[in-house]
């Protein structure tokens, strides 16, 4: 190794997706130096095979759908979705798998860049086997930050193992459209690529070992189930799958309750873990238990436990995102990345001694309160904080107000629109503590009730936000009034 390739940063950062990004911009604006390493695209798993390409695709078809709905626009929709027009949008949208942008603007931000993959030898030292052939020795000052991502989780079903899948990547890199397409998970990846690719063209049967969407509400899940059955799909809840075949043909046989799915392609979409695999965790200290997937635990600020000190200099090693596996979003992980990139400058800087308070501007407090998360189905959901049945086996006493949505802004965006809505109330405190809706341009109600939850806006107070007429955000109303406000 030459002399030349042996360098200090303050902050090391390993994994330039969108957490990644958000770390080491926060640290250099703190006045931190930061290097960032990454041996794929500079964005991540969000901007080239996840949440940016997944939604250009279902975008589409909730255009048509919408206005196919609408009488006047109905008669003058009189084509199907161009697949191929929608696969090229897809390409602009990921920039054509090119990250020369995300890398000018690390650059700007004053972030440098190391292709490679990176592995912790000891505290606060990384390795780069650098993609130009070169080896980097790096050494932080202050710390190293985890921000690789997460992986996809593949079951163990018999033959799989010998047949060419898709898993998400695969499906929103897509080239062409499957003739039929089989999709194992209803989780979200699963509902919303199948519904995609059913409005693109496909024959799509989703396979699911439980029921639709089983972290959301029932009722949430059923108006999926409808609007996915109505997209044509061939929806199998808790089902099992007992074996996957190549054909000679080329197709692929899926076993299932003692029946066979035909498919020309095969998506398994059933859940991702946090990717750590390979990063020398061990040699800090950090290894998984026996026969259990390597897990890290953090503070509120990101910082991990566990033997990652070297003794003398503190803690130094931070995970954030997928990486640290507590909420596997995107939008959590750069909240996330803010707070921890905050927490290292605040730390360096002796502003910030022990784990941060509850709600400061270093504590991932919005994990366990918080969290907005939204299906992109058609309908969609789009849920915030707890849900009736999570808060009652908390053993909180909670009221549940529960109601269609049926209000003049629901039918001006659709004359058939059907919709549902749930408020969890804090009876002890009567603020809200988790909200979901349901139903076509629902995510865009999710913000309003992710400031109640964090405000803890009491509901006499709420009573007075008066939704504008007419629009779907009359139900926040509705919901107040069934309450008894």
């Amino acid at each position: 190794m030459t002399a030349e390739n042996s360098r200090e940063f303050d902050v090391i950062v390993i994994g330039a997706g969108a957490v990644g990004e958000n770390v080491a911009d926060r640290v250099v604006r703190g006045g931190l130096s930061a290097v960032i390493i990454e041996n794929e695209l500079v964005g991540g798993e969000c901007s080239y095979w996840a949440c940016m390409p997944s939604k250009a695709l279902l975008r589409p078809g909730s255009v048509l759908h919408a206005a196919q709905g609408i009488p006047g626009a109905t008669e003058a929709v009189t084509g199907t979705i161009d697949a191929h027009s929608a696969l090229q949008h897809r390409d602009w949208f990921t920039n054509n798998w090119q990250d020369g942008s995300q890398a000018e603007w690390l650059d700007s931000a004053g972030i440098e860049l190391i292709r490679g993959r990176a592995r912790i030898t000891g505290p606060r030292e990384v390795l780069v086997d650098g993609l130009d052939g070169n080896s980097y020795a790096l050494k932080a000052h202050h710390a190293v930050v985890v921000a690789t991502g997460s992986t996809p989780s593949i079951p163990d079903i018999d033959g799989l193992s010998d047949v060419p899948f898709w898993t998400t990547r695969g499906a929103t890199a897509a080239k062409e459209v499957p003739k039929r397409l089989v999709v194992l998970g209803g989780g979200v990846a699963g509902v919303e690529l199948g519904q995609a690719f059913a409005r693109l063209g496909s024959e799509v049967a989703v396979v699911a070992r439980g029921r639709l969407l089983s972290s959301y509400p029932e009722e949430a899940a059923s108006l999926v189930l409808a609007g996915l059955r109505a997209d044509g799909i061939d929806v199998r809840l808790h089902t099992d799958v007992a074996k996957v075949e190549k054909n000679d043909d080329g197709s692929i046989t899926v076993t299932v309750d003692g029946k066979n799915l035909t498919a020309d392609q095969l998506l398994v979409a059933s859940g991702r873990h946090p990717a750590l695999a390979n990063l020398g965790l061990e040699n800090v200290g950090i290894e998984a238990p026996d026969g259990k997937p390597l897990r890290l635990t953090t503070d509120p600020s990101g910082l991990v436990d566990g033997p990652a000190s070297d003794g003398t200099s503190g803690f130094w090693l931070y995970a954030a995102g997928d990486a640290a596996g507590m909420v596997l979003l995107t939008h959590q992980g750069k909240y996330e990345a803010r707070a921890t990139g905050d927490a290292i400058v605040a730390r360096a800087n002796g502003k910030l001694h022990g784990a941060p308070q509850p709600w400061s501007p270093w504590a991932h407090t919005a994990n366990e309160h918080a969290v907005p998360s939204v299906v992109f189905t058609d309908p969609e959901v789009a849920s915030v904080g707890l849900s009736l049945e999570q808060a009652l086996l908390q053993g909180r006493n909670v009221t549940g107000v529960e109601l269609p949505i049926d209000v003049s802004g629901a039918q001006l965006y659709s004359p058939d629109y059907k919709g549902w809505a749930q408020m969890v109330v804090d009876e002890d405190r009567k603020v809200i503590i988790g909200a979901t809706f349901v139903g076509p341009g629902v995510a865009e109600l999710l913000h309003s009730a992710t400031i109640a939850v964090v405000g803890e806006v009491p509901l006499d107070r709420l009573w007075h936000a008066v939704p504008s007429y007419p629009t779907i955000s009359e139900v926040w109303l509705r919901l107040l009034e069934k309450y008894g406000l």
